[in-house]
């Protein structure tokens, strides 16, 4: 039997409330994504809880945090994941790890000035929650998707988290913009209550998810909690030597740990970045206000050209223009520049992200959703760490090289600035070697592969 006539993954019915009820999961935790670690956490790290603190330090101090709190997901995530299976138990974990970061979320608003250990702690803990509920969210996808092309579900619940975190966004950008309008004494005061109104956006709307998802239950007796447990890592060790037997599989996986690696960086680093090369904050809010809602509508076409062009060729032209705008990001010097590349951004980002989940999908075999997801999530979350320590370190490093001593103010800032370009150039290399790897993954291949597996 040829791979064109397998069945579609997901094929039996399901109502249009399930999807719409998973893809405002995404409308719900896109405010951490948007507000909270895209937007006004790196601005406040840098300017109130690390006030007084070297620029190339505060983002080293930054992209720790970011890749500590990836590596616990990614060690966590293949044995969740198992467990998950194991128990029909998808939505609980969801939204145990939701709610989780809600509270974490919640809590950065009672974080002093000068608390930058604090503020790291709590993010990364929010951090764990998000990227922890987002295993099984994604988990979900083949299931709910159901005769629906996976390609359009999944550009759908990116498209809702980019109207829905930019809609809070907004919000939260105009009450820091004019905070005696809201009852606020200043900015900091707005900023401090941002991290609460994501906590409560996120919290509320995951009530739909929890509403209208169904799950479909396993064939597998769910056992006890210790048993669970046990046949979780057990599955985990399982599914190492699985992986390895769907070669396409793991070749698809190293490719998007590395691309998708760039662009969790940028996402996570670029307000920093743009801070340390000059450029005001309220300026760099606004481009990713941009970036959100110019994301909207691109995810859904993205979508419809993935499944009419192909979704190997639409990675490619996302990866290429991430590309593009990294080596522009090095040499930009204005605000407009960047307005330019966050627009471009906005274009490809939820493509890139949208498709490549659902390319993923196409490949695992059925009725191991979670446990696959778990490897899929702990690859993207091994490359978080890598990007934004890359970015720090090199930052540093060339930054002790520029410098020597007696050197003015001038020449110290003129080297920080200079450091923070060869940072983001570093990542570059990210991109390219995506690139190379996709372009040798077959995707008839992979799927006779997974339906094969036994």
């Amino acid at each position: 039997m040829s791979s064109k006539d397998l069945p579609e993954r997901g094929d039996y019915s399901t109502s249009r409330r399930a999807v719409w009820g998973w893809a405002l999961y995404d409308w719900a935790n896109s405010a951490f994504a948007t507000a909270v670690m895209s937007g006004f956490f790196p601005v406040f790290f840098k300017e109130f809880w690390s006030a007084g603190t070297d620029v190339n330090l505060s983002t080293a101090r930054l992209g720790l945090a970011n890749s500590l709190a990836s590596l616990a997901v990614a060690l966590a995530a293949p044995v969740l994941g198992a467990i998950a299976d194991r128990g029909s138990r998808k939505k609980a974990f969801l939204i145990f790890f939701a709610y989780f970061g809600v509270l974490m979320t919640a809590l950065l608003c009672l974080v002093e000035r000068g608390g930058w250990l604090w503020a790291t702690v709590i993010y990364a803990l929010a951090i764990v929650g998000f990227s922890g509920a987002n295993i099984f969210y994604d988990a979900l996808l083949p299931s709910v998707s159901g005769g629906r092309s996976m390609d359009t579900v999944s550009s759908l619940g990116f498209a809702m988290g980019y109207l829905g975190g930019g809609l809070l966004f907004l919000l939260d950008v105009i009450m820091v913009l004019k905070p005696t309008a809201f009852g606020f004494a200043d900015a900091t005061g707005a900023v401090r209550f941002s991290f609460l109104s994501v906590a409560v956006w996120w919290g509320v709307f995951t009530l739909f998810t929890i509403v209208w998802v169904p799950e479909e239950k396993t064939d597998r007796p769910p056992g006890d909690r210790r048993s669970l447990i046990t046949a979780g890592f057990s599955q985990f060790v399982e599914t190492l030597g699985q992986v390895r037997r769907l070669k396409t599989l793991f070749l698809f996986l190293i490719g998007y740990w590395c691309y998708i690696d760039g662009v969790d960086t940028i996402i996570r680093m670029a307000i920093d970045y743009g801070i340390t090369i000059g450029l005001k904050s309220n300026d760099l809010i606004t481009a990713l206000l941009m970036v959100q809602f110019i994301g909207f509508p691109a995810a859904l076409v993205f979508g419809r050209l993935g499944s009419r062009w192909g979704v190997k060729r639409s990675l490619f032209l996302a990866i290429g223009v991430y590309g593009a705008v990294t080596l522009a990001a090095a040499m930009m010097t204005r605000k407009e520049e960047f307005y330019i590349l966050a627009a471009a951004i906005g274009l490809v980002q939820g493509g890139i992200q949208a498709l490549s989940r659902s390319y993923y999908a196409r490949l695992i075999p059925a009725g191991r959703d979670a446990q696959f997801f778990g490897f899929y999530n702990m690859f993207g979350k091994f490359a978080a760490i890598l990007g934004p320590v890359l970015m720090g370190v090199v930052g540093l490093v060339v930054k002790r090289m520029l410098i020597s001593p007696g050197d003015t103010a001038a020449q110290i800032q003129a080297a920080s600035t200079l450091a923070a370009r060869w940072g983001i150039v570093s990542v570059l290399l990210l991109f390219i070697v995506g690139a190379l790897l996709l372009y040798f993954v077959d995707e008839e291949k992979g799927k006779r592969e997974a339906a094969a597996f036994e």
